[in-house]
């Protein structure tokens, strides 16, 4: 399987090119960045974004991702189901992306930059250096760099003031998030995990 690394690299790049993802309404898939078409066991439509349901077949570690697509808000909020014998202490990953909404299909272009959210915790802002190089690079033009950094901020500092609580952080945005079997702000639960290395 090719690596975005290897990617990079043939192309001569510092960094990989925006991740591209395509979710097919209709089909129930999801068209990953290398290209590789994933069906989608659940597809959820809200007033504020798309809930997607996911099995991640072959994976040692994870067996299922739910994400939800915040377009107003340039966020892809996403939790991992585990397979047994595996945890960590990460509750939500959140990508700064653009979102693209569509009556049968969506689009999502990934900028980059990403927040750990340790719900109730803390927060840590990654792939910073991929951001720089990136915009180095010229694969985000100045606009889309400077919208891609005040989405990160804008969570960083809301999920600050609300102790670190995506739930509370959201609520303030007019957005109730659901994740379906438990509550995604209960804090006995953690069943996420920091996605493999890219």
């Amino acid at each position: 399987m090719t690596t975005q690394r290897e990617i990079a690299e043939r192309l001569g790049l510092p960094v990989h090119p925006p991740k591209v993802e395509i979710f097919d309404l209709d089909a129930k898939t999801n068209t990953d960045p290398k290209g590789i078409v994933r069906q989608v066991g659940e597809y959820r439509l809200e007033p504020f974004g798309l809930y997607l349901r996911r099995a991640m077949p072959g994976h040692p570690k994870l067996r299922a991702l739910e994400s939800w697509l915040l377009p107003e808000h340039d966020l892809r909020i996403t939790r991992w189901k585990l397979h047994p014998g595996h945890s960590d202490d990460w509750d939500f990953y959140v990508d700064i992306a653009r979102i693209e909404p569509g009556p049968a299909r969506w689009r999502t272009v990934d900028h980059y930059l990403d927040v750990l959210v340790t719900d109730g915790v803390r927060t840590e802002l990654l792939d910073v250096d991929e951001f720089t190089q990136a915009v180095h690079a010229e694969l985000l033009d100045e606009a889309t760099a400077e919208r891609a950094m005040r989405s990160a901020c804008t969570a960083l500092d809301g999920l600050a003031r609300h102790g670190y609580r995506l739930d509370g952080w959201l609520r303030e945005l007019g957005i109730e998030l659901s994740w379906p079997g438990q509550s995604a702000h209960d804090p006995a639960v953690r069943s996420s995990l920091v996605p493999p290395k890219r």
